[in-house]
């Protein structure tokens, strides 16, 4: 076995037991004991690894994702109803199907597809591509309540992070007063018949992969997935086109990249024409909608870091990238 980039210690061995008879049950590995394992860089909650074989063809046509979950994820969301969306998301036919489950992680499988990277969210054709997946995604039949979770989950983090942070981080971040924010913005920009539906509440373009070959596009990591205001789902998406996670400063923001008013408008235009809808009065309201939810979004994933920062191993500057979204939060007009 060789590990590329990584510490192959990180790997449990209930992992190598799973791999192995994963490979036995495939004709052409030359020994399903030497495999190969290579880091994939970008995700901020998990250690991910891509495994191959080598094959009597000199190919290696199969590949396993090998996901470790992070420490102290269970602060962030509950792993078993991540799984089990996880589950339900294979069972309909999107995303990678599981391979099997371990104490601290699970295989997955290889996607035949890249993920994208952060000039892909402003090509236009893949953008219009993402609203449609999205339309879709909003619209799967996921079990459990469907009531939005986004305000509870805010309460939630905010609970932890007074907990867990020194005095000096609760009073940079403001934190003895963000439950009136909260409280305030929840107050002014949710309503009783926004539009709800199953939501990725991740969507940055690690999160999104594409086929080469037919341009399908498939989400994938759902770790903070569950029913929300569909809002708040695509105002995350075009916060995320400010970042590019692969630079020597992946925590700091560019506010110059979030879409423009043309950009967001050909978004949601493509997102409700799926419906057969999409006039000009639901375009404009959902867009006032989503220009709401970028602040929650922002409290959000301020949230998250200052809870990552105390947890996480994954080498990221957490605490960096929650200043960066309370900046933006603090300066935002409403």
């Amino acid at each position: 076995m060789s590990c590329e980039d990584g510490d192959r210690d990180d790997i449990p061995p209930e992992a190598y037991s799973l791999l192995h008879k994963i490979a036995n049950q495939w004709t052409g590995i030359v020994n399903a004991e030497e495999l190969v394992l290579k880091i994939l860089q970008g995700s901020m909650t998990n250690r991910v690894y891509e495994c191959h074989w080598s094959w009597e063809d000199g190919h290696c046509p199969k590949k396993v994702l090998v996901r470790i979950y992070g420490n102290g994820a269970n602060l962030l969301f509950e792993r078993e109803n991540e799984v089990a969306t996880f589950e339900r998301m294979s069972q309909l036919g999107h995303g990678p199907r599981l391979l099997g489950r371990f104490p601290n992680g699970r295989l997955e499988e290889f996607l035949d597809a890249r993920t994208l990277s952060a000039r892909d969210l402003r090509d236009q054709d893949i953008s219009q591509k993402i609203a449609i997946k999205l339309y879709e995604f909003h619209h799967l039949d996921i079990p459990g309540s469907s009531h939005p979770r986004l305000w509870e989950r805010l309460r939630d983090w905010l609970e932890k992070s007074n907990k867990l942070c020194k005095p000096e981080i609760i009073q940079e971040f403001q934190l003895e007063r963000l439950q009136e924010e909260i409280s305030n913005l929840s107050n002014a920009i949710s309503y009783p018949k926004e539009r709800v539906g199953f939501c990725h509440n991740d969507l940055q373009y690690g999160n999104i992969m594409i086929n080469e070959k037919d341009g399908d596009i498939t989400l994938i990591d759902y770790e903070y997935a569950s029913y929300n205001p569909v809002a708040f789902d695509i105002a995350n998406h075009f916060c995320e086109m400010m970042a590019d996670y692969h630079t020597e400063t992946p925590h700091l923001l560019d506010q110059k990249k979030y879409p423009d008013f043309a950009e967001r408008q050909r978004f949601v235009e493509c997102y409700l024409k799926v419906s057969g809808k999409g006039d000009d009065c639901e375009v404009e309201n959902l867009m006032k909608d989503i220009d709401h939810y970028v602040l929650a979004s922002h409290i959000h994933w301020g949230l998250w870091g200052i809870l990552s920062a105390n947890v996480a191993e994954i080498n990221f500057d957490y605490l960096g990238y929650a200043r960066e979204r309370f900046k933006l939060y603090y300066q935002h007009d409403f």
